[in-house]
């Protein structure tokens, strides 16, 4: 239990990597803040960290917004006294479009929920690190980072790779508090966003690229699980990692060399 006494926020904890994260870090006995917009999926999360014997508080915010995520933080404070470990998970695919077709307001959701939501994470939470040190992970992408190939995903792209250099901008402002930031950087994984991917014109975007078979080589062409990116946020959250910050960490499989 490396995690006991340690208290963790974990955005966008409904599903996916933000779910898998929040269990694993229960499990090494952090108490969760779970933090997302829809309430279900964060009920159903906290169950199961309380079925395992965790402890999690329940916050219901949209991670662009300020008031909310102010409230959700002074929430978590206010009922497990501490903030040690900062997941800002919480992002969208949004809209993948040829650039001349895709909308200025396609372009300004998928900047206000990836970097805005991660602005505003760091920025409430910050403070409270400050106090006794602690660890920042974000979740960022190979899109932006090592691949540039998925069709008509400039927004996607434009904000993943902006948080990696939030990252390492970070890394050396916030070292003097004994805050750590790093980067996970995940390939294909086995989640649900793709079910909220609008894709327009892929067409006219798609580079045509003939792979070797299986484009995963480390599982034949098999996506990750979520499991596999909570176990790299799980390493950089505690101690095993206390001499690495301003790093992204490559959970791909290799997927990213091929290309």
């Amino acid at each position: 239990m490396e995690l006991r006494s340690k208290v963790a926020l974990v955005t966008g904890a409904g599903s996916g990597i933000g779910r898998a994260s929040a269990l694993t870090l229960a499990e090494a006995g952090a108490v969760v803040g779970v933090l997302g917009h829809t309430r279900s999926e964060l009920e159903k999360t906290a169950a199961e960290i309380e079925a395992i014997g965790g402890t999690a508080v329940l916050l219901e915010a949209d991670v662009a917004d300020e008031a909310s995520m102010r409230s959700s933080i002074s929430t978590l404070i206010e009922t497990s006294g501490r903030l040690d470990i900062v997941i800002a998970n919480a992002g969208i695919n949004g809209v993948w479009a040829p650039i001349d077709d895709l909308k200025p307001e396609e372009w300004d959701q998928t900047i206000r929920v990836n970097l805005r939501g991660t602005y505003l994470t760091l920025n409430v939470s910050v403070p409270y690190l400050k106090r006794h040190g602690g660890s920042v992970v974000v979740v960022s992408s190979i899109n932006g980072n090592r691949t540039f190939s998925t069709p008509g995903a400039t927004a996607y792209a434009a904000t993943k790779a902006a948080q990696v250099a939030i990252v390492q901008q970070l890394a050396l402002e916030l070292g003097r508090h004994r805050i750590r930031v790093n980067a996970v950087c995940p390939g294909a994984i086995e989640t649900d966003i793709n079910d909220n991917t609008k894709v327009r014109g892929k067409d006219e975007t798609a580079v045509p690229v003939e792979y070797p078979a299986g484009d995963i080589p480390i599982t034949g062409g098999k996506s990750g699980e979520s499991e596999d990116v909570a176990s790299v946020i799980l390493f950089l959250a505690s101690d095993q990692s206390r001499h690495v910050t301003g790093t992204p960490v490559y959970v791909d499989g290799g997927q990213g060399l091929l290309r």
